[in-house]
């Protein structure tokens, strides 16, 4: 069995992949737009818009596989209940990511060093999903 997380916008897929790919330098697996998948797959018309949102996408967060797609029927409201946590070999990894995904966002703990990790912060990034950002040392 395997979990993977999936993440959904409202028309700001493609954005967001940018966003992860500068903060976490992810690898894009691929984009799979409506227009190029099989039409049967939904019920219901798409402006034309829509058929540019993305269908599906994965990335790869370090060895982790990460979901993506646009989403119109159903409402997006952000959770900060459950979240990703991503953890980094370095304290400056931790800051770089942290300082990309903060701009448009909301901190809830900003970076600071704790009894189980020398550099850790945590944010909602501006699409509206909660981040944990660390490192696994406390030196």
């Amino acid at each position: 069995m395997i979990i993977t997380p999936t993440l959904h916008f409202c028309g700001k897929c493609e954005e967001a992949i940018a966003l992860y790919q500068k903060a976490f330098n992810c690898k894009v697996d691929f984009i799979l737009h409506y227009s190029d998948a099989n039409s049967q797959d939904w019920n219901m018309e798409l402006s034309e818009e829509q058929k540019n949102y993305v269908y599906h996408s994965e990335i790869h967060i370090g060895e982790q596989r990460i979901m993506m797609a646009d989403e119109f029927t159903v409402e997006n409201k952000a959770c900060t209940s459950l979240f990703l946590t991503v953890t980094f070999d370095t304290a400056r990894e931790v800051e770089q990511a942290f300082n990309v995904l903060k701009d448009g966002g909301i901190v809830i703990y900003p970076l600071r060093k704790t009894t189980y990790s020398s550099c850790m912060g945590s944010l909602i990034d501006k699409f509206g999903f909660r981040w944990g950002l660390m490192t696994e040392q406390n030196t």
